[in-house]
């Protein structure tokens, strides 16, 4: 099998082990806890956000077990998943915890890949690659951080870092992340920004809506604000070549991106502050393709693959008339496959998970996307972004 024609899974959890034990030895959000089911059955629920419901949700061996993690795989032919522990990672943990804890995650998740399977098209290459852990806690030092990056880096199934939006519990934006951005810039490491928080929950209402609010438009708007306050601060102008990969497609910042920078032109305090057009900056991200539909990962790849033409700041609109295809398949190679696992599972028995189908899908069905862009997003462009070597 050509390198080019493996499907590569960039959006993929566990709970590894310890990390799963740890939580069971808890008696508050986060936590794992055991409980009889209505049909009188021991089952463990996890509970991981706030406000959610007390009764939690369904978790099993799914989460942890790397044969679950391989058969799911198999079942949907992926040939390469590039794992990261799922949230809340260490937010919630005193910074020695943190620390700590980070370091034998790492070493747990790279000898989950290290010692998983290979695969049998390529000689040399694992099935099972991981985004390690950083210990971004309130109060956390820069020692600790930058000796976590230099950890990461020395691990060589390890080709990135997860990281939630809080950073050191001021954001992402916060002036003490500088020395860690340029850390994970010169280990040329991936930094995959994935969302915990949401918003604001009065914002969903009195109504009971399950989680569907929270999980289909907090997530993302989380990322969105997120990602548009590091465009703000200008760390992508002042680490120019790091690689930060958005979950869920980077929410909302494709479809408002030239409101914010029109924003931005328009506010004294900001106007001058960056090099570039805010619209610029989206193609030097990249985004997975997590979005479940054709239309949304084409207009994705419309607005990634204009970006070049803003370059100058105050840009107009117009600059990008006329890109056409052209431009939606240049926009695509900043995209990559991604499935949730082992989140949103099917409700019913089902052959196939339909949150991976649906997304295959609409890889599949993207208008103006030849052959050749459609396995770059499968496979292609991760194994060029993680320098797999396949």
């Amino acid at each position: 099998m050509a390198a080019q024609r493996l499907l590569v899974d960039i959006h993929t959890h566990v709970y590894l082990p310890r990390y799963a034990a740890f939580l069971r030895s808890r008696a508050s959000v986060p936590r794992i806890f055991s409980r009889t089911s209505p049909e009188g059955r021991q089952e463990e629920r996890l509970l991981i956000l706030d406000d959610e419901p007390a009764s939690g949700r369904p978790i099993g061996a799914q989460y942890w077990d790397r044969d679950e993690k391989l058969k799911f795989m198999d079942r949907h032919a992926i040939d390469v998943s590039v794992v990261s522990s799922a949230n809340p990672w260490l937010d919630f943990l005193p910074a020695p915890t943190a620390h700590k804890l980070a370091g034998e995650l790492n070493d747990d998740l790279e000898a989950y890949c290290s010692t998983g399977p290979s695969l049998a098209s390529l000689s040399g290459a694992k099935r099972l690659y991981g985004f390690g852990l950083l210990p971004l806690v309130p109060e956390a030092t820069t020692e600790s951080l930058l000796s976590t990056v230099d950890q990461i880096s020395q691990l060589p199934h390890l080709k990135g870092v997860i990281m939630g939006t809080r950073g050191l519990g001021k954001g992402l934006d916060d002036d003490a992340l500088e020395p860690v951005w340029a850390a994970i810039e010169k280990a040329g490491l991936v930094v995959f920004l994935h969302p915990h928080y949401g918003v604001d929950k009065n914002a969903w209402g009195e109504k009971e809506n399950g989680h569907v609010l929270p999980l289909a438009l907090g997530f993302p708007f989380e990322t969105t604000i997120a990602t548009t306050r590091l465009i703000l601060s200008g760390v992508l102008d002042r680490y120019p070549n790091l690689r930060l990969l958005l979950a869920h497609s980077a929410g909302a910042l494709p479809q408002l991106s030239s409101r914010l920078a029109s924003c931005i032109e328009h506010d004294p305090l900001v106007a001058a502050r960056l090099a570039h057009d805010a619209r610029f900056y989206l193609g030097r991200l990249y985004f997975d393709a997590v979005a479940y539909g054709s239309e949304e990962l084409g207009f994705v790849s419309d607005a990634i693959g204009r970006a070049g033409k803003y370059a100058q700041a105050g840009a107009s609109a117009a600059v990008s008339r006329g890109g056409g295809e052209a431009q939606r398949r240049a926009g695509s190679a900043r995209m990559l496959f991604g499935t949730d696992h082992p989140f949103f599972p099917p409700l019913g028995e089902a052959d196939k998970w339909k949150s991976v189908v649906e997304n295959l899908e609409a890889i599949d069905g993207v208008w103006g996307w030849t052959d050749a862009e459609k396995d770059a997003v499968r496979g292609g462009n991760a194994i060029s972004l993680f320098n797999l070597g396949l």
